[in-house]
């Protein structure tokens, strides 16, 4: 059985730009949000979030404590938003549930294993980075395993009936069960360049006829007179 998550945070008054300075603290700004949950702000230590972040990441429950409230609050992590230059947490949103009643959440793949396809020049193509399932909250899996040490030639794949997934307390949030995760393609083929066109050059007699009337133009007229010297 898995580890009891926990996690302590408090009321959070501090909003808009001013949450710059709960982040020089090291204190994450953060909101709960969940069905017939009044949504609050809070705020919480980000090296305790970070701890518990690598464990549960975002299908675990987590047992959210906020202030001196009797009762933790069962949560998944939501939505995280992260500085797109140094990855650092900038907000975090938990997502408060029922534990009797199920929730659709998107759990990720990971491929496992070598394909001996990809020795033999295939490209593996990954087609489905997670999938979208229902289930009650304890029963979330952390992830779904695609063993691709079963594709040993180029054009094989793996659908999602393949996957081992414990259709009793997971249903899976889609009705074409043969797409396909995961497959082989033949390597691209490198096109050659096309070849220059040709020109095709015009006859020698051709070019001499284009020239003749302009060497005429510039030649003197032989049968005219000069004109008389009036003195």
């Amino acid at each position: 059985m898995a580890p009891t998550l926990k996690l302590s945070a408090k009321k959070r008054t501090v909003i808009g730009r001013k949450v710059k300075q709960l982040r020089r603290q090291l204190l994450l700004p953060g909101n709960i949000y969940g069905k017939d949950v009044k949504s609050l702000a809070i705020e919480l230590a980000l090296k305790e979030f970070e701890s518990v972040f690598k464990t549960a990441g975002e299908t675990n429950i987590i047992e959210l404590t906020v202030d001196k409230e009797a009762k933790p609050r069962p949560v998944l992590i939501g939505n995280i938003q992260l500085d797109p230059v140094t990855d650092f947490f900038l907000h975090v949103d938990f997502r408060q549930v029922d534990l009797s009643k199920k929730v659709v959440v998107a759990v990720p793949l990971e491929l496992k294993g070598e394909a001996l396809a990809v020795t033999k020049g295939g490209v593996l193509v990954k087609l489905v980075n997670e999938l979208e399932v229902e289930a009650l909250p304890k029963d979330l899996p952390d992830k779904f395993e695609v063993d691709i040490s079963v594709l040993e030639e180029i054009g094989q794949g793996i659908t999602l009936k393949q996957l081992k997934i414990d259709t009793t307390k997971v249903k899976l949030m889609t009705e074409n069960l043969d797409e396909l995760v995961v497959k082989i393609e033949a390597p691209a083929k490198e096109e050659e360049p096309a070849p220059a066109p040709v020109v095709a050059e015009a006859p020698a007699e051709e070019e001499a006829k284009k020239v003749e009337p302009e060497e005429k133009s510039q030649a003197p007229d032989q049968d005219k007179k000069p004109a008389a010297n009036k003195s």
